[in-house]
């Protein structure tokens, strides 16, 4: 019967000192001594690919980006040899592996690659040997040989494509929180842990700011089903499951993002500024055309970019956060919600509804009352699910 393959991800969080490198190393033997075989995917400690990026900007504030990548990729391999040596001191037997070494091979953009393939032979060998692979995050290989990362968040999705490429049981994300919640806990007191969500609910929730999963981990799983398991380094918690695509709540939770621009354009230049942002590689977050105002909604760090060229355009420009509600009933909280922040004075610069989610953009010091109001008075989900199984029951 063969083993159990489980892959495990841990971020900058669980590895921030030696001593939670030591406790890693010790969870991960505790699986090992289950009877499964364990691969470990780490993120860089703490802090350290700011740090490492702070000296970069003290040299150049914009550093060549096939430099970046050298350095930023030192990161993670500190990460992977002092767990790879934590390992070995407790007395079993364990061997880490870069990107490269790992052969993982992306496309060529630096500072943002995609893993194009992985050959899982190498890997494969060094389970048969009874190792605990080590794996370095966030980083691979490209063509022409050069070391190159994958963004930020990156390690997630290294974890993931290395489940597919390897037919994993299931690739588990151990982060500083217990799994997924209905909202960021550190904004909502009140934010509960889903046991389970589907793929598509996750992916709108990491698309629409939802920091748990980074998105093209999300993105990953999904397309070679590989069940996602949150995890908290911290606790024997089992976290919340990512399967499947089956929902279970109408709404599964509000997703925040900061650090947006409202950029206001006129009318007749709307089709421009979307069309500059596609070229300068700048995603749109939104777009705003109403009676009053036409713009779009980017991310603080495209605006530089997008302003050095369409700059003689833009009639206005605004930082903004957006908050989202996701999931099958979302779109028609539009009235209600309405209705609700009328009454709180909260004043919404814009919103779309689709199909599972409905996103307001207002400003950044309303975001966090706004959530907790919407989040007390509008999301309930043990309700509503204990309705739905009272009428599956019936």
């Amino acid at each position: 019967m063969n083993k159990p393959l489980y892959v495990l991800k841990f971020g900058g969080t669980s590895v921030g000192t030696v001593e939670r490198i030591q406790s890693v190393a010790k969870r991960i033997i505790a699986e090992k001594e289950s009877g499964a075989n364990v691969i470990a995917v780490v993120s860089a400690m703490s802090g350290e690919t700011n740090r490492l990026m702070n000296l970069a900007q003290e040299i150049d504030d914009v550093p060549n980006a096939r430099e970046l990548d050298v350095l930023l990729s030192a990161g993670e391999q500190v990460s992977m040899s002092l767990l790879s040596i934590a390992i070995n001191k407790l007395g079993f037997d364990s061997v880490s592996l870069t990107g490269s070494q790992a052969q993982i091979l992306t496309d060529g953009r630096h500072n943002d690659a995609a893993i194009k393939h992985i050959n899982p032979e190498p890997i494969k060998q060094l389970l048969k040997e009874e190792k605990i692979v080590i794996v370095a995050g966030f980083q691979g290989r490209c063509e022409q040989g050069d070391i190159t990362t994958l963004g930020r968040g990156g390690s997630d999705t290294t974890a993931v494509a290395l489940a597919g490429a390897l037919q994993a049981d299931e690739c588990q994300i151990f982060t500083d929180v217990d799994g997924v919640f209905t909202c960021d806990p550190r904004v909502i007191k009140g934010a509960r842990k889903l046991d389970r969500i589907d793929f598509p609910n996750m992916e709108e929730m990491a698309r629409k700011g939802a920091k748990i999963l980074h998105l093209p981990s999300v993105q990953f799983a999904w397309a070679q089903n590989v069940p996602l398991r949150v995890r908290s380094s911290f606790s024997d918690d089992q976290g919340t499951l990512v399967k499947g695509e089956h929902c279970e709540y109408g709404v599964c939770g509000i997703a925040l993002q900061r650090s947006l621009i409202l950029v206001q354009v006129a009318d007749s230049d709307l089709n421009a500024v979307k069309k500059q942002c596609q070229l300068l590689g700048i995603s749109v977050w939104n777009v705003i055309q109403e009676t009053d105002q036409s713009g779009v909604v980017i991310h603080q760090e495209g605006y530089a970019k997008l302003s050095l060229v369409f700059v003689e355009k833009i009639r206005n420009s605004e930082a903004v956060s957006a908050l989202t509600i996701v999931g099958s009933k979302a779109k028609g909280m539009l009235q209600q919600s309405c209705e609700l922040f009328a009454q709180h004075d909260i004043e919404i610069l814009s919103r779309v509804a689709e199909r599972n989610y409905l996103m307001f953009v207002l400003r950044p010091e309303l975001l966090e009352k706004t959530a907790n109001l919407i989040h007390e008075k509008q999301i309930n989900l043990k309700e509503e699910l204990e309705e739905q199984r009272k009428v599956a029951i019936s």
